[in-house]
Formats: structure tokens, sequence, C-alpha cells
């Protein structure tokens, strides 16, 4: 699959050439929260023995891309992903505050299925972080990473609300974030196209991959 939508005009020097950079978005490893159904939001709660198989798989899938950086959501869900990856890759773990997860409010730690049937949506739900909120926190810090790696990659490990509102604002045939698929353990390829003229523009290259556990 590929989907193309986020794009950026911008001056630059036509002298510098087009470089493109890759993104390889994860969602962290299984949690106690995930498998009962449980709204995490900001609880900082630890990966499980499932997680932090996840966790190695993503390792064993991502570090032979060559990763420049690997960049974390600051919950410990998320850092002990990116600490498994990064080990792998030989680099270190860049904690970004933006990339942090949805702010679930007085829902936090109540089952998800609940919480839609009585308000309709996890949206409606008062209290909730904005989705527009979400969104601007994170592009920016997707697109200052990107900006960062001048044709290398990187690995950008965050949370299924944040990821699925990153992939629906730059893949415009993608579906809404509600519904798209985010397993914990996966990863998304994203690449940034950046011309010399400072125009940039985002492309989907695939959604919800899952490592394959070789045992």
């Amino acid at each position: 699959m590929s989907s193309s939508c986020y794009s950026e005009a911008g001056r630059g020097d036509e002298s510098v050439s087009d470089w493109s950079a890759c993104i390889f978005l994860a969602r962290h490893g299984r949690t106690a929260l995930n498998a009962a159904g449980a709204l995490r939001g900001r609880l900082d709660v630890a990966l499980d023995t499932v997680g932090q198989r996840q966790a190695s798989l993503l390792g064993e899938a991502l570090a032979p891309r060559k990763p420049r950086l690997v960049a974390s959501s600051p919950l410990r869900r998320a850092l002990e992903t990116a600490e498994a990856i990064a080990y792998r890759a030989g680099i270190g773990t860049w904690v970004d505050e933006r990339l942090t997860d949805r702010d679930y409010g007085p829902w936090t730690g109540e089952p998800v299925a609940d919480v839609i049937f009585r308000w309709g949506s996890l949206d409606a739900a008062p209290g909730v972080e904005p989705e527009e909120n979400v969104r601007a926190r994170a592009l920016a810090a997707v697109v200052d990473i990107a900006e960062s790696l001048d044709g290398a990659s990187a690995v950008v490990v965050s949370h299924d609300a944040v990821n699925r509102i990153v992939l629906a604002s730059l893949g415009c045939s993608l579906d809404e974030p509600a519904f798209l698929p985010q397993e914990t353990g996966c990863f998304n390829v994203v690449q940034y196209h950046k011309a010399g003229d400072g125009h940039a523009r985002w492309q989907v290259l695939s959604v919800n991959e899952i490592p394959v556990d070789g045992g």
C-alpha cells in the first residue's frame, strides 16, 4: 500500500539536492492494561511478558534497517520498547514528550468498550484530550525528527491513538484514525521527501506490520 497527503511548502536552497528519510513508526509492546482492554493514556505501566517479546521482535526487525536514532514517548511501555530496539541497533534512545499517549482524563483505566458504549466514541467522552491537540503535537515531533535525518532513517515509538492520528494525517486515502489497525508491537513505514526548494511531502508505505516470531 502507499498513500500520500500531508505536505509542506517552504523556501529552500535550490543548490541542495532532494532527499528522502524513512521513519518506522512503532507501537509499544503489550501491557496488562492492553490485555484487559482498558484505556492506558498517561498511566505509566510496564510491558508484560508478551510485550517484552514484542519489543524484542521489533528490535530484530528494525535494527537491520540501520536507524540513525530511536525516539520515544516518555511513558515506560514505550521506553522499554524503544530501548529494546536501540539496544539491537547499537544506538541510544531519545525521549520526546510530544509523542506521549492521548490523555483520557477521568476515563483513564476504564474499559474502552464501556466508555464508547456510554458516549458513542472516545472523542465524545468529556475530559479526553481533543484529537486536534494530539495531531498538532505528534505531527510536530515527527516532522522535527524527519528534518533531522537528512536522508537517514529513524524509529519512533509511540501509542495506538497517536500513531493512528499521525497516519491518517499523512496518508489522505487512509481510513479515519479510529478504524486504522495498530496492534501492540506493530510498526508502520512512512517516508519523508524533501525537495531542494524546501517543499516536503509524506508517503505512508505500510500500516500495522507485525514482525514475525521465528521462535
